[in-house]
């Protein structure tokens, strides 16, 4: 498994984790735990992409800055480095 795929799964991760606390906050608004371990999750999602942008581009087009298209020349998920 190659480091960008790893980084991959770490986001899909913690995107998860957020995504889920966040439902779960929905039904219970003052469990200050959870508050806090989502605060938590999402500040590392939001470091692991900074840190995943920074090495390969944008995740999607929509966080592309400066050039819109810069996000199409990273491999495809089809393309595996190994095939190279």
């Amino acid at each position: 498994m190659t480091e960008r795929e790893i980084m991959m799964k770490k986001l899909a991760s913690y995107q998860f984790m957020v995504d889920d606390l966040q439902l779960y906050l929905d039904t219970h608004p003052y469990d200050s735990q959870s508050v806090e371990k989502m605060n938590e999750y999402n500040k590392t999602l939001n470091e692991l992409r900074e840190a995943f942008e920074s090495k390969y581009g944008p995740l999607t087009a929509d966080e592309s800055k400066t050039n819109r298209w810069a996000w199409v020349k990273a491999p495809w998920p089809w393309e595996n480095e190994e095939d190279d």
